[in-house]
């Protein structure tokens, strides 16, 4: 029985088995829609393919578990809850991006008492309501508001926003001055606020409710701030080289490495799928890492770990290629 609050295209599911002739499936979910995963193998299973469900944390499109299909002959990955972030041709994927029918005027509303200080709003969602963004516009123009949707044509979606690229914020954040983040949690919107320096409001539709994130970007920014600073002081870097199939930046690592030597400090790449605590603690004598693979992990769990990891821009400033004021202008995502 269909329970989901999220569109996860069922028969679009059974028609490319069907069309594709697959044998074996390989499902692949985030953590809030793990608790699919039984159901959708099952409705596989009766199109008469062998169904496989990714057990294993999946942070997005970047994190596409192309390794785990290979490994068990599948030949049809199907990967829910994001939109494509690049084109592979090792295994075939389809993509189902979990739309939800859960209206967002409610919260929006909650959040125009949040917003009055601003006239000029720019507008980011998560790929779940980016269908619902002109319903969100107009509940934002009848309040009085000026209203801008980015399309900086990275990703799929006008005023799409994913964990690590916030293009569609930062194309046109110097034409608003504040931005409505419209989806479930702190995540994506402390993302905004720390790419575009703007003040950032969710209006979360699933619980109707309304907030600011700013003290979080402002807390983050100044731990930031100290790791930077602790890092200076460091003569031996790890240098992270993710192996997630969107993660992986060996260039960029290896140009990261050769600028911490240029600078005189030491430097070791290192690879890992995990980037951990426990994994980082098997190198005592590293006193500080940078993360060439999701920055996130730098930025949002900072605290987990007792040694500083960087971020790639905030090595730059490291070596002095970037200024403290030039990483708050430029924001601590690539591009």
């Amino acid at each position: 029985m269909k329970t989901s609050i999220f569109d996860l295209e069922e028969e679009r599911l059974k028609e490319e088995i069907k069309k594709r002739g697959s044998k074996r499936v390989l499902i692949q979910l985030p953590e809030g829609l793990k608790a699919e995963g039984p159901r959708l193998a099952s409705i596989a299973e009766k199109m008469g393919a062998v169904a496989f469900v990714s057990a294993d944390p999946c942070y997005g499109a970047c994190d596409l578990a192309v390794q785990e299909a290979e490994s068990l002959g599948v030949d049809l990955l199907v990967h829910y809850g994001h939109s494509e972030m690049m084109p592979q041709q090792r295994v075939p994927t389809i993509y189902v991006e979990a739309r939800t029918a859960v209206s967002v005027k409610p919260a929006v509303k909650k959040a125009l008492p949040l917003l009055k200080p601003w006239k000029h709003i720019g507008l980011v969602t998560t790929v779940q309501h980016v269908d619902m963004l002109d319903e969100a516009r107009a509940t934002l123009l009848k309040a009085g508001k000026s209203v801008t949707v980015g399309d900086a044509g990275r990703l799929k979606h006008p005023g799409q926003v994913i964990g690590c690229d916030y293009s569609n914020a930062t194309a046109v954040s110097k034409d608003v001055d504040a931005f409505l983040f419209v989806g479930g949690g702190r995540f994506h919107a402390v993302g905004v606020g720390l790419a575009t320096s703007k003040p950032t409001i969710v209006a979360d539709p699933y619980e109707q409710r309304a907030y600011s994130v700013d003290n979080e970007v402002q807390k983050i920014t100044k731990q930031r701030w100290a790791s930077i600073q602790g890092a200076e002081k460091v003569e031996h870097f790890g240098v992270l080289v993710g192996l997630k199939s969107g993660q992986k930046r060996t260039e960029e690592a290896m140009h990261v490495k050769e600028k911490l030597m240029k600078k005189g400090k030491k430097a070791t790449l290192l690879t890992l799928r995990e980037v951990t605590p426990e994994a980082l603690m098997q190198f005592p004598t590293i006193e500080a890492f940078v993360n060439t693979a999701c920055p996130r992990i730098s930025l949002d769990d900072a605290t987990r770990f007792k040694r500083p990891v960087l971020t790639i821009k905030e090595a730059l400033v490291v070596v002095g290629e970037l200024t403290w004021e030039g990483l708050l202008k430029k924001g601590w995502f690539e591009g």
